[in-house]
């Protein structure tokens, strides 16, 4: 999700430039002519996590929308911690281009076609984990999209897609996957990514709508979940690059990098390393909570999804 959930930026190539600061390497995300946005596969190969290689050996960590941007980020990160990985996705030949080269790299990785929109869809997939390889104890919802579109001009069938895929999508697959834990009797971890709400986004109200459900749901189910050991946090990312920014034009994208006091885009790496902290033992005593990870900018600047009117000018 970068900013929203495709979470970045269409065209600009990211190279990794590092630093070490207080013996951790910070990876900075910066455009040059070349027109590609988010991380190479070789990028995500040979980034330095920050956590142990082996923290999530014997675990199974599910990642919808992880064939591009921060679901692949995010799977890289986990396979590369030593999780076994399923991604998800409604486009089977993006999942498998994602795939071949974690493979490559000795990632255990499965692919799993899969709509969230389709309660059917969702119910199988988790029916095929009871009888496979087993349930994942780790879900990453990550599969979400949206348009950027003054909010006096949507449509209903616009609306609809957005609040579908975003809020009813996100919580079919928390539903799904906390039935089977409670009835298999095992403990498990949702990460959902969604977005920085808190001032609100001119130009994607239907997925800032979203979102603040998403949070709501977190915040409630939390508590309705914890006797069966199931954690529910969220992670809020902000101006990431990633694939997604590809749909918003070069002024929104321009404006990005000054929407927090960083003046900088994150990386999809930022988000994922969030997503291990929360879902792994150091998020053991948290649950129902919103990590927001976008360099200060909810606190600073302001972000327009479509060109700013004159009058606010």
């Amino acid at each position: 999700m970068s900013l929203i959930n495709g979470h970045p930026l269409a065209g600009v190539n990211a190279k990794m430039k590092s630093r070490h600061s207080n013996d951790r390497r910070e990876v900075r995300v910066e455009m040059t002519e070349a027109r590609q946005f988010g991380l190479s596969d070789e990028e995500l190969a040979a980034y330095q996590p920050v956590f142990r290689s082996d923290l999530f050996v014997g675990q199974r960590v599910l990642v919808t929308g992880g064939g591009s941007g921060l679901g692949k980020a995010t799977a890289w990160l986990f396979g590369r911690l030593g999780a076994e990985i399923i991604i998800a996705g409604r486009k089977p030949e993006r999942l498998d281009a994602a795939a071949t080269p974690m493979r490559a790299a000795g990632l255990k990785v499965q692919t799993r076609a899969l709509n969230i929109r389709d309660r059917d869809s969702i119910d199988s997939l988790f029916a095929g984990a009871k009888g496979g390889s087993g349930l994942p104890t780790i879900l990453i919802n990550n599969a979400g999209g949206q348009f950027p579109q003054a909010a006096i001009d949507y449509s209903a069938k616009g609306w609809n897609a957005v609040i579908d895929t975003n809020l009813n999508g996100t919580w079919a697959m928390m539903q799904v996957a906390a039935q089977c834990w409670r009835d298999a009797g095992i403990p498990g971890s949702i990460v959902n990514i969604v977005t920085v709400v808190d001032r609100g986004m001119p130009g994607v109200a239907h997925t800032c709508a979203a979102r603040a459900g998403v949070i709501g749901l977190t915040r409630s189910v939390a508590v309705e979940w914890i006797p069966y050991g199931i954690r529910v946090n969220c992670v809020a990312p902000g101006a990431i690059m990633t694939e997604g920014h590809v749909v918003y034009s070069d002024e929104a994208r321009e404006s990005y990098k000054r929407s927090n006091p960083m003046m900088r885009f994150g990386d999809a790496f930022d988000v994922a390393e969030a997503c291990a902290y929360l879902a792994g033992p150091s998020g053991k005593f948290i649950t129902g909570e919103t990590l927001t990870v976008d360099g200060g900018g909810r606190l600073w600047g302001e972000f327009w999804a479509i060109p700013k009117p004159d009058y606010f000018k």
